[in-house]
């Protein structure tokens, strides 16, 4: 069940493709008012398909790693929407598969910058609204299974995907007592714009998810977006800093 959110005011971040565009989406089914925000125009073509399902969305273009913009962000929802009731934090890049020993100055501080430091600027503005309201608030953080394990070749991401659940644990802990929830999901491998990318590069990789997957397959975008409606929903009122791994059983072996 998704209890209580229709006529949330709700921010989804890296919205314009993929897992966050499945979750604004199937939020504006349920009723919510969905802020579409991506770096990309994209995002309002997103935007306008909640609308024309008859739902309601609006599109910000904003970078959710840098700190301006992310203000900036927060202040116009408030403006439109009078409030900020739940946020996905959602955007996020990853890298060539290399072995740590090459990976470059650049693109470990870009995966960082984007995947680490964008959600602790997403959740440090979001949450000081949700404080100013003072009636709690809801945030959901897009981990990955690479935040839970090691991950060979892809040794940024996952110190940037482990770093956003020690913010999300971190942040739960602190927040709570206002009524602010703070958790994350941590999908694996899912049948997205950015997974056909690393497949361009690395052909064996599907064959592989699916030898080392016990369910055999990807994960699919839709799949994601629900569990992270959920823990936003009043279906999730005593979930707080828990890490959903969402993965087709690849991390129990």
């Amino acid at each position: 069940m998704t209890a209580g959110l229709a006529d949330k005011v709700i921010l989804v971040t890296g919205a314009a493709g993929g897992i966050g565009a499945m979750t604004a989406r199937k939020l504006g089914q349920l009723g919510a008012q969905v802020i579409v925000n991506d770096l990309t125009v994209a995002g309002a073509e997103v935007a306008a398909q909640i609308e024309q399902a008859g739902g309601k969305a609006l599109f910000i273009q904003a970078d959710a790693a840098n700190a301006d913009d992310v203000q900036c962000l927060v202040d116009t929802i408030v403006e439109e929407f009078g409030r900020l009731d739940a946020a996905v934090n959602n955007a996020g890049v990853d890298h060539a598969h290399l072995p740590l020993h090459e990976i470059s100055e650049e693109i470990f501080d870009r995966t960082i910058a984007i995947n680490l430091k964008g959600v602790w600027l997403c959740m440090r503005s979001e949450i000081a609204q949700m404080l100013k309201q003072g009636d709690g608030g809801a945030i959901v953080n897009t981990a990955s299974v690479a935040g839970l394990v090691g991950a060979g070749m892809f040794g940024a991401y996952a110190a940037s995907k482990h770093g956003v659940l020690g913010l999300t644990k971190t942040a739960a802990i602190e927040y709570a007592k206002h009524g602010i929830r703070v958790n994350a999901v941590c999908p694996s491998f899912t049948n997205t714009a950015m997974f056909e990318r690393g497949l361009e590069l690395q052909p064996k990789l599907l064959g592989w998810v699916q030898r080392s997957n016990p369910a055999g397959r990807l994960g699919e975008p839709e799949e994601i977006a629900d569990a992270i409606i959920w823990l936003l929903s009043g279906s999730a009122s005593f979930v707080h800093g828990h890490a959903l791994t969402i993965d087709g059983g690849m991390t129990i072996r």
